[in-house]
């Protein structure tokens, strides 16, 4: 008798041990799963920025509820992202605020981290100097699990920066 309960007690915890190493696996796998398909947007100039969080110069963290993002694909920069700081030339109409541009003539320079991440620098050159909404640049600091942080140079507002995360192009 004594026999068997320990055979039933051994037998119980290498199956134990089988699920927690087929668990572990299974979590590795989808990291690295989702470390191939970030890098894979990245490469491909090819994703959108969702802000969950903006971070103005001059006052604290703002949670954003709204669905605000950056659409990056090799063609087009398209920004629909909010705004809270300074304005040195404020728009003639309050519901032109916010950073809202298309363009369609920029530099995009990726260089990859040792850490895995990637610093991306985007450069509008379609810009307007006259134009309130002037973006300089658009720094993309994207993390090999999908997590970014978005800062925005502009040339008549002060510093802002967005913390959010990357997903594919057209996902809902």
């Amino acid at each position: 008798m004594k026999t068997l309960i320990k055979l039933v007690a051994v037998s119980v915890l290498i199956l134990c041990g089988l699920q927690t190493v087929n668990a572990q696996s299974s979590k590795s796998q989808k990291k690295a799963a989702k470390e191939a398909s970030v890098k894979k947007m990245v490469e491909d100039n090819s994703y959108v920025f969702k802000a969950n969080f903006a971070n103005p110069q001059g006052g604290g963290r703002r949670t954003l509820t709204d669905d605000y993002d950056l659409v990056v694909s090799k063609d087009s920069l398209i920004a629909y992202l909010p705004y809270f700081g300074r304005a040195y030339i404020a728009p003639l109409n309050p519901t032109d605020g916010g950073i809202q541009f298309t363009s369609t003539k920029f530099d995009y320079n990726t260089t990859k981290n040792k850490n895995g991440s990637w610093d991306v620098l985007i450069k509008p050159k379609d810009r307007n100097l006259g134009d309130w909404r002037d973006v300089q640049s658009l720094r993309l600091s994207i993390f090999s699990n999908g997590y970014a942080s978005l800062s925005i140079i502009s040339s008549n507002r002060s510093y802002i920066s967005y913390d959010g995360y990357i997903e594919e192009r057209g996902k809902k």
